[in-house]
């Protein structure tokens, strides 16, 4: 597993983020305080507080290919 620290500012980015996920074949959580929710679920991500900082934590195979993907979004 591998985790970092992002930052979604616009729903744009929101889109973004989602899309380029989607296509990752692991599984990829969001963490929040204490909510853990599914980061291929838009409406998920929508739930959680944005304007703070968001956990990503990927599991499966060659995560580092897509946290390189996601290296816009990351703090």
């Amino acid at each position: 597993m591998k985790e970092a620290t992002i930052l979604l500012q616009s729903i744009e980015d929101v889109k973004d983020f989602n899309r380029t996920v989607a296509m990752y074949d692991g599984d990829v959580d969001l963490v929040s305080g204490r909510y853990v929710i599914d980061a291929k679920s838009i409406m998920g991500i929508f739930s959680l507080d944005l304007s703070k900082p968001i956990t990503i934590q990927i599991h499966g195979e060659k995560p580092e290919t897509l946290l390189e993907e996601l290296k816009a979004f990351i703090q």
